[in-house]
């Protein structure tokens, strides 16, 4: 699994960061996303599943989906 994360739509809620902790991370200047791997692993890929739901900006999406 493929996510983008787009930091211009990012709100810095951080539902991401609590949900899928291997993949999120927020930056300190303005707590937005940052994608800590290109690839997601198998092992987070139900939490970032999860994380796409929770996200209230709709910052993250999957590469692999249209939106």
């Amino acid at each position: 699994m493929r996510i983008n994360a787009d930091r211009g739509v990012c709100i810095g809620a951080g539902m991401c960061v609590l949900t899928a902790p291997l993949v999120f991370d927020q930056d300190e200047d303005e707590g937005l996303v940052v994608l800590k791997v290109a690839e997601v692993p198998p092992e987070a890929e139900a939490a970032v599943a999860r994380a796409l739901t929770l996200c209230p900006s709709g910052a993250i999406t999957r590469a692999d989906e249209a939106r």
